[in-house]
C-alpha cells in the first residue's frame, strides 16, 4: 500500500509539516526568490531603457460605497425635543434620537431594570421644571445650564453614530439645520460640542423654514412651525425670509392644558396658580402620551347665518303652512322611533361617546371616563381660545389662524399672492388630528368676511352694510377721479404724459398725474410699465418647454405638504449649493462665536457669495477669509 499524502492526514495538519512538505515548501520559497531577483533585473533593464508596462487601467466609476467615505456629509437636524442625524442626499434621516431622563444616567447605572425600582418624578417638577429633562433647549436662557446642553448634543449624536449610522467618530463636515430664533448661547454651546466633541473641518449652517421650502419643491411659501415652545410662522420668498412672527402657543402648552384638563376630571385642579407653583397630579410623560393619542381638533363651523346668505323668503301676511316635498305614495314609509320629552318638541340627541383613560403615574392608579368631545378643549383652549375676544390677546399670544393671517396681511402684494397659495404646516403639533385643517378654514373664513384691509371693527361692517354710507362714498370717490382726471387732461402733452419740472410740478403748476411718480429727475409711470423677466422662469421655460405657457399658481389660498427640514438640509448639500454660514474648525477654536462677523454688509456679502459656485471649492482657504453667522448673528 502507497502512504498517505501528507495533506490527508489529520495528525500532519495538527502537529506540523512533514519533511516532505518542509522540502516542498522550501523549493518553492527558493523558487520565488528567483522570481523576484529575475523580475528586479527586468525592471531595471525597463527603466534604462525608457519603456514600462502601461498601468492597470482605473475605472471611472466608484461604488456608492467609495463616494460615501470621500464626500461623506452629516445632515444634523436639531430641535427641541429630537434630533435627526442621517448622510446627505438621502430622503430621510438615518436615526431620530429623543431627549429623555434616561439619557442622563452615567455608565453602569441599571437601575431601570429592577423589577423594584420605581422612579419619583415630583421633586424634579417642583419649580416650573416639569418636563425640562425631555428638552434640549428652551428659548428663555436665563438659569439654563448651558454645558449641560452641549452634553446631551454630544450624546444624541454619538447615539446616532453608533446605533442608527454604524459608523465611526472621525472627522466629518457637518450641515445643522436649526431655527433661524435660536439664541446665539444657544446656538454656541451646540457648535463648541460639535467642533470639540468630533471635530468637524467645517460646520455649515442652514434656515430651518428655508429647508421645509426646499423639500416641499417651490422657492416661496408661508412656513407655519408648531413646534414644542412655540408657533413660528415664517415667510419665505426666493429662498429668503421676509417676515418672521411667532406666539407662544406650542406643543408644551398643549400637553399642560391636557394635565389641566385630566386635573380637573379628578378634581385636584388648583385655580389661579402659577406654573412655578402649580402642583402636578401627573407625570409629563403620560400627559404627552395622552395628548398625542387622544386629543383632537373640532372641525370648523360658520355662523348659522351667514352674512352673504339671502335671507329666506317669508310666508305671505305670517300666515300658510311650509312647503312639503312631494313623495310617490306608494312608496313604504320607514318610520324612526325617537325619543321625546313632550309633544311637539325635537327628539333628544344620541348619547354621546364615553371613552375610558387609565391613569397610573398619580399617587394612586385610577381611571376617569371622558367624552370625545371633552378631549378637543386642550386643543380649544392651546391654539385658538375662541371664547376670548381678539382685544383680550397681547402680541406673544396671538392664537394661531389669526397670526397666519396677520402675517399674509403685512406681506408685499407679489410676495403675499405667492405665499397664501403655499402654506405648509410643519412641526410635532402636526399629528394632532383636524388641526391643519382647523388652521387652513379659519384663515379661510376671515379673509371671506375682512378680505385684505387691515381696518376692521364696527364702523367697518356699517361701512359696509348701511346702503346710504357705501352711497356717500362711492359719491366722494367719483368727484375725486373726476378731478384727477381733470387735471390729467389740463397738465398733460401731446405725447400722452407731462414733463415734471425741478420742483416736482407741471409747467402749468399743476400738481403731476397719480399714475406716477419722480425719482432722480425722471419720470417713472409705475402703473404702465413693462414687468421684468424673471431670469429664473425664463431658465426653466428653456429647459422644459411643456411649462412655457403655464403660469404657477397664486392669489388662491392652498396648503401643500412638505417632507420636513432635514429632507430639505439633505437636498441642498447633496446639490452642492453654498450655505449662508460655513464655520472653519480652526477660526471656531481660536475665536469663538466672538470671531463672527455681525455686520449687516458682511452677512449681504455672504449672502450674495453663496450663489457663487466658486465658494463651493475654496477647500482649505476658507479658514482664511472673514466668516458670518448669517442671520444668526446679525439678530
Amino acid at each position: 500500500m502507497s502512504a498517505s499524502l501528507p495533506h490527508r492526514s489529520v495528525a500532519n495538519i495538527r502537529g506540523g509539516p512533514t519533511p516532505s512538505s518542509r522540502s516542498g515548501s522550501s523549493h518553492r520559497e527558493r523558487e520565488s526568490s528567483s522570481h523576484r531577483d529575475r523580475g528586479d533585473r527586468d525592471r531595471g533593464d525597463r527603466d534604462h531603457s525608457g519603456t514600462s508596462t502601461p498601468a492597470r487601467p482605473i475605472p471611472t466609476f466608484n461604488t456608492p460605497s467609495s463616494l460615501r467615505a470621500e464626500e461623506e456629509l452629516i445632515v444634523v437636524d436639531f430641535g427641541t425635543r429630537k434630533i435627526q442625524v442621517g448622510f446627505a442626499g438621502d430622503s430621510a434621516p438615518r436615526g431620530i434620537v429623543w431627549f429623555g431622563p434616561e439619557q442622563q444616567r452615567r455608565i453602569g447605572d441599571f437601575r431601570d431594570w429592577q423589577t423594584d425600582y420605581h422612579q419619583d418624578w415630583r421633586p424634579k417638577a417642583a419649580g416650573g421644571n416639569w418636563g425640562r429633562d425631555y428638552e434640549l433647549w428652551r428659548p428663555d436662557v436665563r438659569g439654563l445650564e448651558l454645558g449641560q446642553v452641549g452634553d446631551k448634543v454630544e450624546k444624541a449624536v454619538r447615539e446616532a453614530y453608533t446605533k442608527y449610522m454604524l459608523i465611526d467618530s472621525r472627522p466629518r463636515r457637518m450641515v445643522c439645520v436649526v431655527p433661524t430664533g435660536l439664541p446665539i448661547p444657544l446656538l454656541s454651546a451646540a457648535l463648541d460640542s460639535l467642533f470639540h466633541r468630533f471635530q468637524p473641518p467645517t460646520v455649515s449652517l442652514l434656515s430651518s423654514p428655508v429647508a421645509v421650502a426646499v423639500a416641499a419643491g417651490v422657492r416661496s411659501a408661508l412656513v407655519v412651525d408648531l413646534g414644542w415652545n412655540e408657533t413660528v410662522v415664517t415667510s419665505v420668498y426666493e429662498y429668503r425670509e421676509v417676515a418672521t412672527k411667532r406666539t407662544v402657543r406650542g406643543g408644551r402648552r398643549l400637553t399642560e392644558e391636557t394635565h389641566r384638563f385630566l386635573a380637573k376630571e379628578l378634581g385636584q385642579f388648583q385655580q389661579g396658580t402659577r406654573d412655578d407653583k402649580q402642583e402636578y397630579v401627573l407625570s409629563f410623560e403620560e400627559c404627552h402620551d395622552i395628548a398625542n393619542r387622544l386629543v383632537w381638533c373640532k372641525p370648523f363651523k360658520a355662523e348659522k347665518t351667514p352674512k352673504s346668505s339671502p335671507p329666506q323668503p317669508a310666508s305671505p301676511e305670517g300666515e300658510g303652512l311650509a312647503t312639503v316635498d312631494e313623495s310617490d305614495e306608494d312608496r313604504p314609509t320607514i318610520t324612526i322611533t325617537t325619543t321625546t320629552t313632550t309633544a311637539g318638541e325635537k327628539p333628544l340627541p344620541p348619547p354621546p361617546k364615553v371613552t375610558t383613560i387609565p391613569l397610573r403615574s398619580g399617587r394612586s392608579p385610577t381611571s376617569v371616563e371622558v367624552t370625545f368631545d371633552q378631549l378637543t378643549e386642550p386643543c380649544e383652549n392651546t391654539f385658538f381660545d375662541s371664547q376670548y375676544s381678539l382685544s383680550s390677546f397681547d402680541d406673544h399670544e396671538i392664537p394661531v389662524h389669526l397670526l397666519v393671517y396677520r402675517t399674509l396681511l403685512q406681506l408685499p402684494l407679489d410676495v403675499r399672492a405667492l405665499c397664501m397659495s403655499r402654506i405648509i404646516f410643519t412641526g410635532g403639533c402636526t399629528t394632532v388630528l383636524g388641526l391643519r385643517k382647523r388652521i387652513f378654514d379659519e384663515v379661510c373664513h376671515i379673509v371671506q368676511e375682512r378680505g385684505w384691509d387691515p381696518v376692521y371693527g364696527k364702523a367697518k361692517d356699517q361701512l359696509r352694510t348701511n346702503p346710504k354710507l357705501k352711497k356717500r362714498h362711492g359719491r366722494h370717490q367719483t368727484t375725486s377721479n373726476s378731478n384727477n382726471n381733470n387735471n390729467d387732461n389740463n397738465s398733460t402733452t401731446p405725447g400722452g404724459v407731462s414733463p415734471p419740472t425741478a420742483g416736482g410740478a407741471t409747467s402749468e403748476g399743476t400738481a403731476p398725474p397719480a399714475s406716477g411718480q419722480e425719482e432722480d429727475g425722471i419720470w417713472h409711470d409705475a402703473a404702465n410699465s413693462v414687468p421684468e423677466v424673471d431670469p429664473i422662469e425664463a431658465q426653466l421655460a428653456r429647459t422644459n418647454p411643456s411649462l412655457n405657457g403655464r403660469k404657477p399658481l397664486h392669489g388662491q389660498l392652498r396648503a401643500i405638504e412638505s417632507l420636513g427640514p432635514w429632507a430639505g438640509g439633505s437636498l441642498i448639500t447633496h446639490l452642492k449649493v453654498s450655505t449662508v454660514s460655513t464655520i472653519d474648525k480652526d477660526q471656531w477654536t481660536q475665536h469663538g462665536v466672538t470671531g463672527a462677523t455681525v455686520r449687516q454688509a458682511d452677512v449681504e456679502a455672504k449672502t450674495q457669495q453663496r450663489l457663487s459656485w466658486n465658494a463651493m471649492n475654496r477647500g482649505g482657504r476658507e479658514g482664511k477669509e472673514p466668516w458670518t453667522l448669517g442671520v444668526w448673528g446679525a439678530a
